[in-house]
């Protein structure tokens, strides 16, 4: 479980210079050299090696290319032919590469269809490995059927569960909120040699319970794992005390960062400290935040970029552009580069106040520096451009994400479609909807609640309706069985 809290250092906040653009002239030297003073041998020899290896480089992009065109066809083909029940002597390498993409980019379906082409195959050994991948895939997708009857293939396969698998299942049912499910899978997991649940179980459970702010159950875990002889670690409590700090349940928070110290053998960190300072920051408490940055810091833990970027957001938030500033001049000063993340913050918060003109400019600064815009950058603008009317400078940052290779995403779309449709283009609007299906971005409640929205508001009720049908449709489907198994 990787969670992200910070620490402190002492800031001292300089003036409003931040509001002041500066421009810097960057010079790029080149140097030449003078070849009518070389042997005219050497000249011609240096040329052919330079043209030699220019041809090598070319020919071995080419090869890497062709290689990455043929994994994505044959990966493709393999998604094809997991719909049929015809295929079983495929060529392994294929498939698992197939298996693998599908559960890397969390798509559940494919990765279920392909799976049970997978154990078709005359080649196919059940390995426990693979069903943990799939669990872990499930329970980010928040499918705990789909992981219950997973479960129950791999037992029908001879296996026998392992810890993480266990782990998983309990992972599964926790964070979609069936409780009850994940506690009778930790009282199973007792009964069973070799998969006693420990810390890493009962953080998972904890984290689960944080999610869904089922606070209640955190004392009974603690509870359960005290009786067991089994101890917290960094990774418990700043699972507690970040959820705490998330849910303003400031109280609680602090008196966990207490049985943190007063157990004496774990020691508040840098997670602990960003947890703290973004749980308040978050709320508009400045001056807790500010507090507890400088009780870290009398702590010995340093600030890390997370530690900043939550200070610069938290001041944005609050209006205060000149501590803002502070932040990112202090930052230059103490040798911590802004990283995408950073500028991406400031853009947001620029947008979300009006300021379009400061908001450019970070956007500038941030090609100027060789970073690459995702799709986060582009939502901010988009959303900024769009309540200030300017829909001209939408129309050009769908021309520029048209013109990269940036991955688009459904919250991308999102934000895009909310902004043709609140200008009443319903035609660009379903032009984007469409776009959406063919880059396989799924669309979700957000999705036809904007477009359904912007059809009404115009009088358009059939094609409303049509979409409200459309979107049932697709929550009906999303219920399909684990197939072949």
């Amino acid at each position: 479980m990787d969670l992200r809290f910070l620490d402190s250092v002492s800031l001292s906040w300089s003036s409003s210079s931040f509001l002041t653009p500066t421009t810097r002239s960057i010079k790029v030297f080149t140097e030449t050299t003078n070849s009518s003073k070389l042997p005219l041998v050497l000249v011609k020899a240096a040329k052919k090696e330079s043209e030699n290896s220019s041809q090598g480089l070319q020919k071995e992009t080419k090869k890497n290319l062709s290689r990455i065109l043929r994994t994505e066809a044959a990966i493709k083909a393999i998604e094809r032919k997991a719909k049929s029940t015809k295929y079983n002597r495929l060529w392994p390498k294929a498939v698992l590469e197939a298996l693998n993409d599908a559960i890397g980019q969390n798509r559940w379906q494919s990765a279920l269809e392909i799976f049970s082409l997978l154990r078709k195959q005359h080649w196919y050994e059940p390995r426990s490995q693979t069903y943990t991948k799939l669990l872990v895939m499930l329970c980010k997708c928040r499918q705990p059927k789909q992981a219950s009857l997973l479960f129950d293939v791999m037992l029908s396969d001879g296996l026998r569960p392992t810890l993480d698998v266990y782990t998983a299942l309990v992972s599964a049912y926790g964070l979609s909120g069936l409780f009850d499910k994940a506690f009778c899978t930790v009282d199973e997991m007792k009964t069973i040699a070799d998969c006693k649940p420990d810390v890493y179980t009962y953080s998972i459970l904890i984290n689960c319970c944080t999610k869904l702010h089922r606070f209640d159950l955190i004392e009974h875990v603690l509870t359960e794992m005290s009786y067991l002889g089994i101890e917290c670690t960094n990774v418990t409590y700043n699972t507690i005390i970040d959820g705490y700090g998330k849910a303003g349940l400031f109280e609680l928070m602090e008196s966990s960062l207490t049985d943190m110290i007063e157990s004496g053998t774990c020691l508040p960190d840098v997670f602990t400290f960003n947890s703290f300072i973004g749980a308040y920051g978050n709320c508009g408490q400045i001056e807790k935040m500010e507090k507890w940055f400088e009780e870290f810091q009398l702590m010995g833990i340093k600030p890390d970029v997370k530690t900043f970027n939550i200070l610069i957001k938290s001041y944005g938030k609050a209006g205060m552009y000149e501590k803002m500033g502070s932040i990112m001049e202090f930052m230059s000063k103490r040798f911590f580069s802004p990283t995408i993340v950073t500028l991406n913050i400031v853009i947001e918060t620029f947008g979300r106040a009006g300021n379009i003109k400061k908001m450019e400019e970070f956007f500038l600064r941030m090609k100027h520096q060789g970073m690459k815009p995702n799709t986060v950058t582009y939502c901010s603008l988009v959303s900024a451009y769009s309540k200030a009317g300017l829909l001209k400078k939408v129309d050009s940052i769908l021309r520029q994400v048209d013109n990269s290779d940036v991955i688009l995403d459904t919250p991308f779309f999102n934000c895009i479609i909310s902004a043709y449709g609140q200008a009443g283009d319903v035609e660009k609007m379903g032009e984007l909807f469409f776009e959406m299906k063919e880059r396989n971005c799924k669309a979700d409640n957000i999705t036809f609640a904007t477009m359904i929205q912007a059809y009404n508001a115009l009088g358009m009720i059939e094609a409303a309706q049509d979409l409200e049908r459309e979107m049932l449709s697709a929550k009906d489907n999303s219920g399909m069985k684990l197939i072949g198994c």
